[in-house]
């Protein structure tokens, strides 16, 4: 693997957000439920996680869906999807002016997420780009307008935000940290309630009635997926010409004097035989587009995937059938791309894709069509992986 340090420094965001989930469940659906651990972790958009394959005597059966990442919709000051197992979240979205320059508060974004299913629990995560004062002053509980609640009261807390006009992040000493407008939360949560089936039900946050819950709970997809094995093979000078070649590459895109490990193919063993190469193509302000070759013995492949990828469906240039990721990586089996809609960070999408032996599948996706400062993207689409 090459080191392209140099390159990304300047195209990936240099801070690390800090953060904060707490989790709990609906009072209706869990009667004296214990409340639920905190945790904190440094974050960045994540890759998708390689999920563990069940028991061999239960083999999983790999039905090749065609992904269909959920849409993501905008009310006021929230924006909310759906994956496609119902698992929803709402993010907050910072000013359409800008972000705070004043005052202490801090750029705090929070995001609410509901499983699906009658359990429903209820978790919020919150994402501060300022590590240090995260650290110096972690959250420690809420408000809705001038009605406290418990980092852990989650539920209680969701169904306050339908109502109410601010959300305050406090410290322990109650000191302010960021104050979150839910112009539009109603809206946002009134959307979950619909796509998660629970509208006339006991368990809806908003859309609530006296039906009792029926919330469905659809499974993840399977993919079948194939273990890397191997060593990578030794790319030839011809070899790479003919790929850069077939996928019309921009090497003039490059900043001026960047040397030649900038644009050196990074290859990975995927088994059987074969080997991925990321060619980096062309490249931007803060996106790498590399393009996705497969080498088997003396053939080069353009592989297809089963969803688009990055920005364009042949991000590599649309002229050409090869495919591409953006800012891509290969690790433990997982190919990503994170294609970010700008240098910020805050909007943009994060795929993860895994080798079936024939294409690259679309594990999960995570999504931020809003560029308003919250880089804690909303999960689209999942699946589950087993090798």
């Amino acid at each position: 693997m090459i080191d392209k340090s140099v390159l990304f420094a300047r195209f990936l965001a240099a801070s690390l957000p800090f953060t904060i989930a707490t989790a709990g469940c609906s009072p209706a659906q869990t009667p004296g439920a214990t409340e639920t651990q905190n945790a904190s972790e440094q974050a960045q958009p994540a890759a998708a996680p390689v999920h563990a394959a069940p028991a061999a005597s239960q083999p999983a059966e790999d039905a090749h869906i065609k992904p269909a990442p959920g849409m993501q919709k905008t009310f006021g000051d929230w924006t909310v999807g759906c994956d496609n197992a119902l698992r929803c979240t709402l993010g907050s979205l910072l000013p359409e002016g800008g972000f705070p320059s004043t005052g202490d508060e801090s750029t705090i974004t929070l995001n609410l997420t509901r499983e699906p299913g009658p359990a429903g629990a209820v978790s919020v995560r919150i994402e501060t780009r300022n590590d240090e004062t995260a650290q110096a002053r972690p959250p420690a509980s809420f408000a809705v307008d001038d009605t406290p609640f418990a980092l852990r009261d989650t539920t209680h807390l969701a169904e306050a935000m339908a109502n109410g006009t601010a959300l305050t992040i406090r410290d322990k000493g109650g000191k302010m940290l960021a104050t979150l407008s839910l112009k539009g939360a109603a809206a946002a949560l009134r959307y979950m309630d619909a796509q998660q089936g629970r509208v006339g039900s006991t368990d809806a946050i908003v859309a609530k009635g006296l039906g009792a819950s029926t919330a469905p709970h659809p499974p993840l997809p399977v993919i079948a997926a194939i273990a890397p094995s191997g060593a990578a093979a030794t790319l030839t000078r011809s070899q790479i010409a003919r790929m850069r070649t077939q996928a019309k590459c921009d090497l003039a895109s490059f900043p001026a004097g960047a040397g030649p490990d900038i644009v050196a193919p990074d290859v990975h063993a995927l088994g059987g035989g074969k080997t991925l190469v990321i060619l980096p193509c062309s490249t931007g302000a803060y996106n790498l587009t590399g393009a996705l070759f497969v080498i088997d013995g003396a053939k080069i492949i353009a592989p297809s995937t089963d969803a688009p990828s990055g920005f364009e469906e042949t991000g590599a240039d649309s002229r050409t059938p090869v495919h591409s990721v953006v800012n891509g990586t290969f690790e433990n089996g997982v190919l990503t791309s994170y294609a970010k809609g700008r240098g910020l960070g805050d909007c943009g999408v994060h795929q993860a894709f895994v080798w079936d032996g024939t294409r690259f599948r679309l594990s999960e996706q995570s999504e931020m069509g809003e560029c308003r400062g919250n880089i804690d993207y909303i999960n689209t689409w999942r699946a589950k992986v087993v090798r």
